[in-house]
């Protein structure tokens, strides 16, 4: 059985939200018989149960294998002259390192006999003592000499130990490591031919979210649908055919079903003597910030600006529970985690303006559009950039938008818009014998349009809410008075303003609490 190779670039890509479907096609003219096809190299990580192959032509695929390819051991002379350096120098510090030893045995010895010489000499002649005396230190002498040249010479092996290691890591580096290659089986018919192959696998560490652009141009809401993508997957992709999918591929898939709810008699555990844990209440989520305050909305352009650029949109495929989109303009991708953004689609949404604030929180008021999304997609979550005509105010979470849904979305705070909230009147009466304690306030709100068009505009505010009995409070007056009330105490006004006009609220409150009642929450 012939082995052949096959070249077979990369030619579509298939994004999801956590992986990536990948597509090689390649073309092999081969005999008749029975063939072993490999493709590579593919990358490492890629998800071996998902290898799949087809194609057109004269053969049938009888199987696919993936099998890792080890690399031979190098024949560079480089670094086969490297290796044998390295050697010879690890065996010359290893002779340094034994004459180290036996000098060090050689001095023991010499220090032993001087102290049994030392007894039997002292008797004798001065003379004989002088010459062993001077015999030991030429020797130790010569030891320690030897010593420090071993030692300079060993510093310089090190050295230049090192520096061969460096080298060889360098060529190491440079040569390829072990490649994932995929077998393909073919039986060719008799008289052979051309067969064209399309090999398709999965792998993870790619993924694309979503980015939007909100641009507001009179009562017109702009929006540009963008596809982020990034991948880490070992393979750099090239400009060919991507397609941007909301699906979600799972390892095993399986209908869901209900286990038996059962209820019982609760028995307490028995207390534990050690290994007991403190617990503590849950942190509440913490709000989500406002968006941050951006331009006013600025005039209409002129009436002879030119057209704008156009830009293209994505053809999309709807299935049952995702939908694939495919940019007309592809973008080649490298494997190095950077974003790379590409366009999918672009529509205009009719948008209902109005301001709402609520000054009791801030004294300011939200330009506000409610938009319903007509475009006929399903838009996933994702951050959007928000535009008033060319001014970029701000940015915004969009939660997944289904077709048809109505959503409220902030724009940005309307300077021209001014909002003012005060305390105007306050009393407050002790509590008597059998009486009750009374602390009356009265609030007032004024808006004015300092704008060039008529607004409409929700005023929002409240009454305090009472949790306990002791204590009851009564809405004292509003005027105008509020379109809605609700059960947990907020007042909601509706007002429209033609340009320069303003308007005025006046809302007053009583609190009653009982005597020795402290009131906690009181806010002016």
């Amino acid at each position: 059985m012939s082995l052949e190779s096959l070249d077979a670039p990369i030619t579509a890509v298939t994004v999801f939200p956590d992986r990536a479907r990948i597509t090689r096609r390649g073309t092999v003219t081969l005999p008749a018989g029975e063939h072993r096809v490999a493709c590579g190299p593919l990358p490492l990580g890629l998800l071996r149960d998902s290898v799949r192959v087809s194609g057109h032509g004269p053969a049938a695929v009888a199987g696919v294998n993936v099998i890792t390819r080890r690399e031979a051991a190098s024949d560079d002379a480089a670094v086969t002259a490297l290796e044998a350096q390295l050697r010879e120098l690890e065996t010359r510090i290893g002779e340094l390192l034994d004459a180290d030893t036996v000098a060090t045995a050689r001095e023991r010895f010499l220090a032993r006999l001087a102290m049994r010489g030392a007894g039997n000499l002292a008797q004798g002649e001065v003379a004989a003592a002088a010459r062993f005396a001077d015999g030991l230190d030429e020797q130790l002498t010569a030891l320690h000499r030897d010593r420090r040249s071993r030692e300079l010479e060993r510093t310089d092996l090190h050295r230049r130990r090192d520096a061969v290691e460096r080298r060889l890591m360098d060529l190491r580096g440079s040569a390829r490591p072990d490649r994932l290659l995929a077998e393909i089986l073919l039986e060719v018919d008799s008289g052979g031919g051309e067969v064209e192959l399309e090999l398709t696998y999965l792998v993870p560490g790619a993924s694309w979210i979503s980015g939007y652009d909100l641009r507001l141009a009179g009562d017109r809401l702009a929006l540009t649908w963008h596809g982020m993508i990034t991948q880490r997957t070992g393979e750099d992709w090239p400009e060919c055919q991507l397609r941007l999918s909301t699906a979600r591929p799972a390892g095993a898939l399986t209908v869901p079903e209900l286990d038996p709810w059962f209820v019982d008699v609760f028995h307490p555990a028995p207390p534990q003597v050690y290994g007991m844990t403190v617990g503590g209440a849950p942190m509440a989520a913490a709000a989500m910030p406002a968006p941050a305050p951006g331009a006013a909305p600025m005039q209409a352009m002129a009436p002879k600006a030119r057209a704008a650029v156009r830009e293209t949109s994505a053809a999309v495929e709807e299935g049952p529970v995702a939908a694939t989109y495919t940019p007309l303009k592809s973008v080649a991708v490298p494997a190095d985690g950077t974003a790379h953004r590409t366009l999918i689609a672009t529509f205009d949404l009719e948008a209902k303006l109005d301001h709402i604030t609520a000054p009791v929180r801030a004294q300011e008021a939200t330009l506000r559009a409610t938009v319903r999304n007509t475009s006929g997609h399903t838009l996933p979550p994702g951050q959007a950039a928000l535009f008033h005509e060319g001014d970029f105010v701000g940015s915004t979470r969009l939660e997944p938008w289904a077709p048809l849904e109505e959503r409220e979305l902030a724009l940005g705070v309307d300077d021209r818009v001014r909002v003012e909230r005060e305390l105007v009147r306050r009393a407050a009466s002790r509590a008597t014998l059998g009486s009750t304690r009374r602390t009356d306030a009265e609030y007032k709100i004024t808006i004015a349009n300092h704008s060039p068009r008529p607004i409409s505009v929700t005023v929002l505010d409240q009454l305090p809410v009472s949790r306990d009995a002791q204590i009851a409070v009564r809405e004292l007056h509003a005027k105008p008075e509020p379109a809605e009330r609700s059960d947990l105490g907020v007042l909601t006004w509706k007002l429209a303003l033609p340009p320069g006009a303003g308007a005025e609220i006046q809302f007053g409150l009583r609190v009653e609490s009982a005597k020795g009642v402290d009131i906690a929450g009181w806010r002016d």
